[in-house]
């Protein structure tokens, strides 16, 4: 059977599939209207300044019989290092569980599994966080084994020898996809020079890594007059507060802390980069510009509008590229909120031939957005994707606790956890449309292409687009 025959015999095969696809089932009719969104049940978060000035919060919760901690650093994170070393920060977190002053990295994972937890650690752009938990019953004993990784971190040579190897392995792999690629031309058109655009490692950043350094670092971003200790679950805060006391109260901070991320710029001027993958049959996408940092008035209304854009498969974006035009498997945006700045970053994949057609939709959903009000069916849909989203991924205890410091390392109050939902279900269609009309302007926006040269005839009406590797 030739190729053209069963090419011709399977679309036969999938039509019908195809058809019943694009034609949603009906609905059985008098189904009930959704219920109103429930509150997120947030308990009074118990707060506790130790002498040192680690912050203690603790929230008691009486479900499962565990224990949940987060042991979070603010300005620890990626924006804090040399620009010689990008995302030295994560190899720092990697290895601080590996190896202390009276454990090796085998006996600090079998502590924690004995107390029938796990002990781990990573970075952000705004601060670097251990995270923690326990059965009530060995609460105690994993804030003893949680303050040991935080305080005494050996980083022993033959670990960081391995983290190494790992992250140029890792590294390899991660240089072989577009869309690593057009992540880093991104962020250097997003954010030029300030912290945030380096994120990515580097070969020459990960050989510069070595014990002596991690330590050196390591003294200069965890301390406890930058920390906040979260805890959660089947604890009662007069415990918790002790357990805190009794573990981290002598840690002092010794020297100058580092200084505050500067803030990163609300707006850039639109770059235009094409990256060239040889034989590539697909054009990775990215489209963007910078926007506003998480405790900005804006950043509510606004991530319900990117929502609209390209939050879920329901957005625009994905049912104008995928479902109507069948141009790419996925189309999305996201805002990215951080603590000095922020940033809206649109995606896609898209086969060759319809490269510049993308763009085109892409601009035409930007434009629609913030010329018209969003209907108020579809605003409604958005709004219960977000609220019920937020609602459900912080129904775990430990959720709530990595909520609380995520919140906290960008500059949001304890509050914020029950406040967001209400203050998304107030968004209106007003507010939406001048986001739109704000923040997606078709010439505001910059353009990464990563894929073969013979798009580039496609790229002509988006202006001059430069060569980057």
């Amino acid at each position: 059977m030739t190729k053209t025959l069963i090419a011709l015999f399977v679309s036969a095969a999938l039509a019908p599939l195809a058809l019943a696809a694009a034609e949603p089932p009906a609905m059985p009719a008098g189904l009930p209207a959704f219920a109103a969104d429930k509150p997120l049940p947030v308990p009074q978060v118990e707060r506790k300044t130790l002498a040192n000035g680690l912050q203690v919060w603790v929230v008691p919760r009486d479900g499962v019989p565990r224990v949940d901690f987060v042991l979070a650093f603010r300005g620890a994170g990626l924006a804090a290092d040399d620009p010689a070393t990008p995302a030295f920060a994560s190899m720092l977190a990697g290895l601080m569980p590996e190896g202390t002053a009276t454990r090796d990295s085998r006996a600090i994972a079998e502590a924690a599994q004995s107390f029938g937890g796990s002990v781990g650690a990573f970075a952000s752009n705004d601060g670097l966080s251990l995270s923690a938990n326990a059965l009530a019953s060995k609460s105690a004993d994993m804030a003893g084994l949680l303050a040991d990784v935080a305080r005494s971190p050996a980083f022993p040579e033959e670990e960081v020898r391995l983290a190494k190897a790992n992250a140029l392995q890792g590294l390899k792999a991660a240089e072989a996809q577009p869309g690593f690629r057009a992540e880093r031309a991104m962020l250097a058109a997003l954010y030029g020079d300030h912290p945030y655009s380096r994120t990515q490692s580097t070969e020459a950043g990960i050989a510069a890594v070595d014990r002596a350094r991690l330590q050196a670092e390591y003294a200069r971003r965890i301390r406890p007059d930058r920390g906040l200790l979260v805890v959660t679950g089947r604890i009662s805060a007069d415990d918790a507060f002790a357990l805190a006391e009794r573990h981290f109260g002598d840690w002092k901070a010794e020297g100058e802390p580092l200084a505050a991320t500067a803030p990163s710029r609300a707006e850039a001027p639109p770059a235009r980069v094409h990256l060239d993958r040889p034989g590539s049959v697909q054009s990775t996408l990215r489209l963007g510009r910078p926007a506003v940092p998480a405790t900005h008035e804006d950043a509510i209304p606004l991530r319900l509008a990117s929502t609209v854009l390209g939050g879920s498969f329901s957005s625009r974006l994905m049912q104008n590229l995928r479902e109507e035009k069948g141009y790419t498997y996925g189309a999305g945006l996201g805002q990215r909120s951080l603590a000095a700045g922020g940033a809206l970053v649109a995606n896609a994949d898209v086969r060759n031939e319809v490269t510049g057609a993308a763009l085109k939709e892409f601009f035409a959903e930007f434009e629609r957005l913030g010329r018209e009000p969003v209907p108020a069916v579809e605003l409604e849909m958005n709004k219960r994707y977000v609220a019920g989203s937020y609602l459900v991924s912080n129904q775990l205890q430990a959720s709530v606790a990595g909520s609380l410091a995520s919140n906290w390392l960008v500059g949001l109050p304890p509050e914020y956890l029950g406040e967001y939902v209400p203050k998304v279900r107030a968004v209106t269609a007003e507010q939406v449309q001048a986001m739109g009309a704000k923040y997606f302007v078709p010439a505001q926006q910059s353009i990464v292409v990563v894929g073969d040269k013979a798009v580039m005839e496609q790229l002509a009406d988006y202006g001059e687009f430069t060569e980057a590797r």
